[in-house]
């Protein structure tokens, strides 16, 4: 939510992060700038982030006993791991699921994309809402399956 994290959960509060980095920034020079007193670190999102800031993260982790606890998703819309998600799961110490249920009812493990409400199964990995009406749906891989043969 630009600058802000928040939740898509309706009344809960938002706040505005600290550090909003992009791709060129170096997750190490940020950190040791500003945060070298904290007592652990939280990234949001943590699937954007590169192959490098992960290497950073968890560099910084070791150098300074300083916790980073990051937060993502593992696939894009089509099923392909983020360069950010793939590496923590190379690199992370403990990994832990944040189990999501499909509207069917069992574990959801994709991520589909509908833009103004039809399903999506071609496009650019990154898709940002104020783009175009996008909106993202957790799904099991019966009912994600489903929706490509519908779509073909």
């Amino acid at each position: 939510d630009n600058d802000y994290v928040s939740s898509r959960i309706q009344g809960l509060a938002k706040r505005k992060v600290d550090l909003l980095l992009d791709s060129n920034d170096s997750l190490r020079d940020n950190i040791l700038e500003r945060f070298t007193d904290s007592d652990c670190i939280l990234i949001d999102e943590a699937q954007f982030l590169t192959k490098n800031q992960v290497d950073e993260a968890s560099a910084i982790s070791c150098a300074l006993d300083i916790p980073v606890i990051c937060y993502g998703i593992r696939t894009d819309f089509q099923t392909h791991a983020f360069e950010g998600s793939l590496r923590l799961w190379e690199v992370a110490d403990y990994i832990e699921e944040a189990k999501t249920l499909c509207e069917c009812g069992e574990k959801a493990i994709f991520n589909a994309r509908f833009v103004d409400g039809a399903f999506q199964i071609d496009g650019e990995q990154l898709c940002i809402d104020n783009q175009v009406r996008v909106r993202y749906k957790s799904m099991c891989p019966r009912c994600y399956y489903a929706k490509m043969r519908q779509n073909r």
